[in-house]
């Protein structure tokens, strides 16, 4: 943190200077970011003239409401997100696509209290690791209806709680009936950012995740390079088949750097996110991709107690590449936070996400996930106003 204050001043200077570019929708030339136009000219730039930071609402507003829900995904606009993370795209027995966290609806749904699925508990294997519940692709959409959301973390967010059991489980389709609802609604254009999970596990068993995302898209003519839709994968072949489907903005998301792709393990590819995170990784990315979504701890990593230590050089070497950086996820809860932000040891209290928001956001991030959007907005303005 001491090289990050001592330079904050001259850091804040330059960064509104870009910032003001980027609002102004002066493009990746004004950033400096080499081969932004002709990554530009295959999946659009209308990205670029969100507000930077830019806030997504991470599964909507999930630090007030179960996540990807309706309920969360509004409250998410309301308090000012640019972008709603609506949603994590999975598939339904029949084929429709559908918004939850994982497969596995043992955690965000009141399934366990439907004795009539019940025989449905199974265990399965989810990119390398045996997991115990109930998986959506083993009820139809019909049936998926019938249950409700809960709160995915209540000993984190007992408040949550109160919402149990209030709204349905929305597909894709519904989200992009509602994103133009609201559009129409708020007057000006409401921005999604869904992605495809686990898109290796469903396509082995007949579940291919991108052309039924593209088929949906290109029906409610969002499939085009100008299109308020960004989409994302952590597996860089999901995203690779976007590329040849969609015209929309794509981004790799982006696990811990001893990781790798569970693409990467299923095709024999060496290669881990330490890799990838190299410029002759960003290079790579940058052929098909317009941005990454790094965990945060590749932005700045932590040391073994848990505080933030000095920036990697990551946001430069991407923009360098012609690559935005949405780093995830800023919570305001005690254990989510980096130990120097923490107050006190309740599980469920928050912390100083304000300090820790201004520790990432001086580091030049094009912007961040939060499950809390008002108080990255209002950080946000903090750190404009320096």
């Amino acid at each position: 943190m001491g090289a990050q204050e001592s330079n904050g001043q001259e850091r804040g200077t330059a960064r509104r200077t870009l910032l003001s570019a980027a609002v102004l929708g002066a493009g990746g030339a004004a950033l400096g970011l080499p081969g932004t136009a002709s990554a530009d000219e295959r999946h659009g730039g209308g990205y670029r003239s969100l507000p930077r930071p830019t806030v997504i609402g991470h599964r909507g507003a999930s630090g007030y409401r179960p996540e990807h829900t309706f309920g969360s995904y509004q409250l998410a606009l309301d308090l000012g997100a640019d972008v709603v993370e609506a949603g994590d795209l999975v598939p339904t027995r029949d084929g429709h696509l559908v918004c939850r966290h994982e497969p596995e609806i043992g955690g965000t749904t009141d399934v366990a209290a439907h004795p009539e699925f019940a025989g449905r508990k199974t265990t399965k294997t989810l990119d390398g690791v045996p997991t115990t519940g109930w998986f959506t692709e083993d009820f139809t959409l019909a049936e998926l209806k019938t249950l409700r959301a809960v709160e995915r973390i209540p000993a984190n967010r007992p408040h949550n709680t109160l919402y149990d059991g209030r709204w349905e489980i929305p597909t894709f389709e519904e989200v992009l009936r509602w994103q133009d609802e609201q559009t129409r609604k708020r007057g000006k254009q409401v921005w999604i950012y869904p992605e495809t999970k686990h898109p290796t596990y469903f396509r082995a068993l007949g579940l291919g995740l991108e052309e039924r995302v593209a088929k949906l898209l290109r029906k409610y003519g969002k499939d085009r390079k100008d299109s308020p839709v960004i989409l994302q994968s952590f597996e860089p072949s999901s995203i690779q088949r976007l590329d040849k489907l969609v015209g929309n903005p794509l981004v790799v998301l982006l696990s811990a750097a001893n990781t790798r792709p569970w693409d990467f393990v299923a095709a024999g590819d060496p290669r881990t996110v330490a890799d990838l995170v190299t410029p002759a990784g960003l290079e790579w990315i940058a052929s098909y991709a317009q941005g990454i979504g790094p965990t945060l701890d590749l932005v700045i990593p932590k040391d073994a107690a848990g505080n933030l230590t000095t920036a990697t050089t990551l946001v430069a070497d991407a923009h360098r590449a012609g690559l935005i950086l949405h780093p995830y996820t800023m919570r305001n809860e005690n254990p989510f936070l980096p130990a120097n932000f923490r107050k006190g040891t309740a599980v469920d209290a928050y912390g100083d996400p304000f300090g820790a928001f201004k520790a990432y956001f001086e580091t030049g991030i094009d912007g961040v996930f939060s499950d809390n959007a008002d108080t990255a907005v209002l950080a946000r303005a903090d750190f404009l106003m320096r």
